[in-house]
């Protein structure tokens, strides 16, 4: 029998119509949930990554601040315009569009954004915090992964869950999540003996390696709930996520297609970062 498909896209627009009904309530409050954006330079992929978050933000009535600089901005122009949106109160979030052009320190220009307003989730501070069990922001895929997997009706407590892929946007913080859900965890990555092996064993399996169908869907353990969250575009130009999808759709009870699985819960997990910074402003001005 087929996998259920996690509809990505449905769930998306589920939540963000909640959230736009709470954008109203707040509304009376003379509080509207902000997000500034930050894109410097003219990278295609980043200029549509976005537009479909500005789209997103617009539809659920949040205000969205748009910053697009040259690609030869200096650094501390752009560090000044992080200070800046730190100190406004009406900004409830600051995202710096990734990848920053060369001669740009990511690292640098992330470390400034104000932890209280990092509503990515990538600020040490925020991944500390999530590791101790004290979450202020959770990285939005890995927030995402765990609403699919709840969507699909999975229990984690007790499951044995694999990770593939360590990335700290990614496989560091979903591990994570999937720990203090009582989940027992396994990581992989490119020095795992025996992947296959491993991933046999997974009654939760994230994917999260970015290499076109590296995962064969012969290796699913049959009745696993499968998250891929690669995006790859083959020279064809489909886009194919990193596990064999007509051979695990088979073998899975429930998987997440590419596209419109991961990627439109991104975005909706990004908004809920930034309308949950919004309480917290409205909550201190009461």
């Amino acid at each position: 029998m087929a996998a259920r498909i996690i509809d990505g896209k449905a769930l998306a627009a589920r939540m963000r119509s909640a959230m736009a009904e709470e954008v109203k309530q707040l509304a009376g409050q003379a509080v509207r949930p902000g997000l500034a954006v930050v894109l410097v330079g003219d990278d295609s992929a980043s200029q549509i990554y976005v537009r479909n978050k500005t789209k997103a933000l617009a539809e659920a009535g949040f205000a969205c601040f748009d910053h697009h600089l040259a690609a030869e901005t200096r650094e501390e122009e752009l560090l000044g315009l992080v200070r800046e949106l730190n100190a406004d109160r009406s900004v409830d979030g600051i995202l710096v569009q990734l990848p920053l052009p060369k001669h740009l320190d990511s690292k640098r220009v992330l470390l400034t954004i104000d932890p209280a307003k990092d509503v990515d989730g990538f600020h040490p501070e925020n991944l500390g915090r999530l590791l101790i069990g004290e979450p202020r922001f959770i990285a939005c895929t890995p927030f995402g992964i765990m609403k699919l997997i709840e969507e699909a009706g999975t229990t984690v407590r007790g499951a044995n869950a694999v990770v593939v892929g360590r990335s700290n946007i990614v496989g560091k913080p979903v591990s994570v999540l999937l720990t203090s859900a009582d989940a027992t965890v396994t990581v992989c990555h490119s020095k795992t003996r025996d992947l296959p092996a491993v991933i046999a064993t997974a009654d939760i399996l994230v994917a999260a390696i970015g290499r076109a169908e590296m995962i064969r869907g012969e290796w699913i353990k049959a009745g696993a709930t499968v998250i891929d969250v690669g995006t790859n575009r083959l020279p064809s130009g489909k886009l194919v996520g990193d596990v064999e999808f007509a051979a695990a759709v088979e073998r899975a009870a429930a998987i997440t297609p590419v596209p419109g699985g991961v990627g439109p819960m991104t975005i909706t997990m990004l908004l809920a970062n930034t309308l949950e910074s919004a309480r917290r402003r409205s909550s201190s001005n009461s």
